[in-house]
């Protein structure tokens, strides 16, 4: 697959912004184990090689087991390897990732909701979305796992 244009090069202000989103993502209460689940769930979902790599790595680095990163895109048939928050972001992560198929159902969102403050929720959401726009960037512009 040939690499396309480098939008860091061509429009540095707008490659910028989402750098800038991310320097956000890294002040909230967002903690780097639920923040790599959220980054390695939705490109798995999207199909983003380059951004699976990326993070599946960045995950190690932060103490993530193999086992967890192995069973991420079967978390919901494991019970005792994710905790309930961690299953909520995966759910949350998955149907804001999959939001064609009908957005978030209330379940969803209302078991988010009672596990986290309103601003957690809304850096959790943050996170997801900026995600998917790095995953379409990726995959649009044919990155490749370095």
């Amino acid at each position: 697959m040939e690499t396309r244009i480098n939008i860091g090069q061509i429009e540095p202000e707008a490659y910028k912004a989402f750098v800038g989103i991310e320097n956000y993502l890294g002040k909230t209460k967002i903690s780097k184990t639920h923040k790599e689940l959220i980054k390695i769930r939705a490109s798995q979902i999207n199909g983003c090689a380059f951004c699976i790599n990326m993070h599946t790595k960045d995950a190690r680095k932060n103490g993530e087991t193999e086992q967890r990163i192995y069973l991420l895109n079967a978390w919901k048939e494991v019970k005792d390897i994710y905790t309930a928050e961690e299953r909520a972001i995966l759910a949350l992560t998955e149907e804001m990732t999959l939001i064609a198929n009908g957005g978030v159902s209330n379940a969803t969102y209302n078991a988010a909701k009672a596990l986290f403050d309103d601003n957690h929720l809304a850096q959790i959401m943050v996170a997801i979305m900026t995600i998917n726009a790095w995953n379409r960037m990726a995959i649009a512009t044919h990155m490749q796992p370095a």
